[in-house]
């Protein structure tokens, strides 16, 4: 691909969009499944490892989308999150995360918690999609982090049952969203 960051990004999301279009929910269904895999193949940070994150951004905004929720991905890249969610009342940014199978160790800096405060400029949330294998199984600073900056770390599974339950009901999607990031919110 050639051009500028934000045609890449406007190029992969209207590509994502012509095919959940013509297959359905299923189809963002399944690319939620799959998408925390950072190919192996993708060299560190290479255009591809790069362009295959902005896809994990666009996939994250039509998710948000189809549980009725307004949201896009935010062009700017420095000091800022990736994407912004907003509907029913409040508003948060996030960020899309994959990682490659081989990866083991689970470094609080690839989460970003402390950034995604700081990106929150002016919001009062902040929500970090992964893959679940990738959480911390027992006690970590990153659930520490998370809870005492109001960012909600949420997984992709989620986020599917999430699209799933909103495709399924037509409603209570957004109650059901702004509940999981006001309990990431500090007592």
């Amino acid at each position: 691909m050639e051009g500028n960051f934000a045609s890449k990004t406007e190029l992969i999301e209207a590509e994502l969009g012509k095919e959940l279009d013509a297959s359905g929910i299923s189809r963002l269904l399944d690319h939620l499944r799959l998408c925390g895999n950072t190919p192996e193949s993708y060299g560190h940070d290479t255009r591809e490892e790069k362009q295959y994150a902005k896809y994990t951004d666009d996939l994250l905004a039509l998710a948000y989308r189809a549980i009725g929720l307004k949201s896009l991905v935010i062009a700017e890249r420095a000091d800022a999150a990736d994407v912004e969610g907003f509907g029913g009342g409040f508003s948060f940014v996030a960020d899309a995360k994959a990682f490659r199978l081989s990866r083991t160790a689970k470094n609080q800096k690839d989460f970003k918690v402390r950034a995604m405060d700081r990106w929150k400029h002016g919001k009062p949330y902040a929500m970090l999609v992964c893959p679940i294998y990738q959480l911390p199984s027992r006690n970590s600073q990153i659930y520490l982090q998370a809870i005492t900056r109001s960012v909600c770390i949420f997984t992709y599974s989620h986020l599917s049952l999430l699209v799933r339950y909103a495709h399924e009901v037509s409603n209570g999607y957004e109650s059901i969203l702004k509940i999981i990031v006001l309990l990431q919110a500090p007592p």
